[in-house]
């Protein structure tokens, strides 16, 4: 009796402790699902016609896809391909100088020693922790006193600077970029623009590639910037002109296809690169086992 006593509990502690495991399992799979069902709602509302989209709805795909692309290619004469063309030309050229100035920024933050260090990299935090609508308006009144407001350097300028991305870059550089060896190559006589393009970017490449990617998404994301800065639509980017062509569909209700048609293509390039991206991370992973 005493032994079927303390045999039962030990036998119920593992399937408690299962149990306990499963919960952030079903925690992760409840949230996958909130985050992926809008985007199937999107998939799916993108091939419908429109007397279909405003019956009653089902998750069975329509057959009105390649007409709402042809409708949405020939609105305006093909002006959302250009906000496309806007969008990559802010995202992929901002991110590459945001990038560039986080890599420079972090590593001088990280490597060098000077008076004042820790009080950038605490300013850098702080800004960090800004809402960009609190910065939009200054940048809006400094750009207008340069009377580059209504361009595409409107855009592009006050992306350059990322406090978040120096602040990574920092902490990737102090932690990728061991101190020996950079002053092994001062020793060689290795000067610090060589040391820092041949030596320290290839160390930071993984963490400069994360950089790059989030920089990519925060800017073609980007509603407010451009809402404050542009008035003409043909530099519209994404956001901005999908957010006036629904504006336009409440008079016109057939514009809601092409809102959902384009809501659905502005997606894939960010898939696209997460996907390309994704290999360097895989390069990374595998070098650091092969040193290991």
């Amino acid at each position: 009796m005493s032994a079927a006593a303390t045999t039962r509990p030990a036998g119920q502690g593992p399937r408690r402790r299962r149990g306990i495991a499963l919960l952030p399992t079903a925690a992760l799979l409840l949230g996958a699902v909130y985050c992926l069902v809008p985007v199937a709602w999107v998939l799916v509302a993108a091939t419908k016609a429109g007397d279909e989209l405003f019956s009653t709805f089902t998750f069975a795909p329509g057959s009105g896809f390649l007409d709402n692309l042809d409708e949405l290619t020939a609105y305006r004469d093909g002006v959302y391909w250009r906000w496309m063309v806007n969008s990559v030309l802010y995202s992929g050229v901002g991110a590459l100088l945001s990038t560039a100035v986080s890599a420079l920024s972090g590593y001088a933050l990280a490597i060098y020693r000077f008076r004042g260090r820790e009080t950038i990299f605490n300013g850098l935090l702080a800004g960090v922790l800004m809402p960009p609508v609190i910065l939009a308006v200054p940048q809006y009144l400094l750009l207008a006193e340069a009377e580059l407001t209504d361009s595409h350097l409107s855009v592009l300028l006050p992306v350059v600077l990322s406090p978040y991305g120096i602040y990574l870059a920092r902490i990737y550089a102090a932690a990728a970029v061991p101190e020996d060896v950079v002053e092994a190559a001062r020793i060689d006589g290795s000067g610090e623009w060589r040391i820092f393009t041949n030596l320290a970017l290839p160390m930071m490449l993984p963490g400069l590639v994360t950089i790059f990617l989030f920089q990519f998404v925060a800017i073609w994301n980007n509603f407010l910037l451009p809402f404050v800065m542009l008035s003409d639509d043909e530099k519209f980017p994404l956001t901005l002109g999908l957010y006036t062509l629904l504006n336009q569909g409440a008079d016109r209700p057939a514009l809601y296809t092409l809102v959902i048609t384009g809501a659905l293509l502005a997606v894939l390039p960010l898939i696209a690169l997460f996907l390309f991206i994704q290999r360097f991370w895989s390069l990374d992973l595998l070098t650091g086992a092969v040193k290991s």
